[in-house]
């Protein structure tokens, strides 16, 4: 098993699924109504886990019948929550529409996540024991370089996922290891709409990127070595909430475990493509046996 340390968001992901998503100022009739614990943290936490990995999460929920329920489901999938903060007043949400190609639109609200603006008690002596610390923008920026400037002190490799896209400050960037944006969140950092370009930019400020490009696989940059480009399995999507995510707490755990990156990339891949076929986020995300046998 590999030690990975998650610090990031929990969310409570009120999904409806429609037709499709309205325009601005449109009603549309939906046909579905969930409650589904997700934020991308809390995902990437489950991901690894039922991926294999040994995982802890650093965060917080809310004082609230959702943040007890975002617990449980950490929890229910051997994810370490000891370190997870509960904070008076609501946990997070995220309000998304999902339509019949499977495509989403999200509004997050951070409720308990704004309070987590740095590290606590505790938190850096658990960073310092993984192999692996996955970050996420969820978390307000200051608790994100907390968390990424500790693992560097303690020669942990830091794996960021820039997600909700946003500029990042040089600092951040310097101590991060392997930057895993999609291709949206690569052009918005670099202005480069071409992925193989803005890998090549990024490249500047990391020594590894990957871009994940949805049904068209994934496309591995680092500075010493060639480039990869991994196509993604073939399937009919249902929801992609949580594909994301998904790759790369499996990613984490392939790393962590001293796979190649193109046989990583390959099993994270197989393990993305699994969730997508399910409804939901964190309830869709496959365990070990069924990536291995995919």
């Amino acid at each position: 098993m590999t030690g990975i340390v998650v610090l990031g968001s929990t969310n409570m992901d009120l999904v409806v699924y429609a037709a499709r998503t309205p325009k601005l100022g449109e009603t549309v009739t939906g046909r579905e109504f969930r409650t589904v614990p997700g934020g991308k943290g809390a995902n990437q936490a489950v991901a690894a886990a039922r991926a294999g990995g040994e995982v802890a999460m650093i965060g917080a929920v809310g004082a609230d019948g959702y943040g007890e329920r975002l617990r449980h489901t950490l929890e229910a999938s051997g994810v370490d929550t000891d370190l997870l903060r509960t904070a008076e007043g609501p946990s997070g949400t995220a309000h998304i529409v999902v339509d019949d190609e499977g495509g989403n639109a999200k509004v997050v609200i951070p409720g308990a996540n704004g309070t987590v603006t740095e590290l606590g008690p505790g938190d850096e002596a658990l960073i310092e024991t993984a192999g692996t610390l996955l970050l996420q923008l969820e978390l307000p920026l200051s608790a994100v370089q907390s968390g990424a400037d500790a693992a560097r002190r303690h020669a942990v490799r830091t794996v960021l996922t820039p997600s909700p896209a946003q500029p990042l400050p040089p600092e951040l960037l310097a101590a991060v290891d392997l930057l895993v944006p999609n291709e949206h969140e690569a052009a918005t950092l670099t202005g480069v709409a071409d992925p193989r370009s803005a890998a090549e930019s990024l490249l500047r400020q990391v020594p590894e990127v990957v871009i994940t490009l949805g049904a068209a696989g994934s496309l591995y940059l680092a500075r010493d070595a060639e480039p990869v480009r991994v196509p993604a399995p073939g399937v009919i999507p249902v929801d992609r909430t949580g594909a994301g995510d998904t790759f790369v707490g499996a990613l984490a755990v392939a790393l962590g475990e001293g796979r190649p990156m193109p046989e990583a990339m390959r099993w994270a891949a197989a393990a993305a493509a699994l969730c997508v076929t399910r409804p939901g986020a964190s309830t869709s995300m496959p365990y070990r046996p069924e990536i291995e046998d995919a």
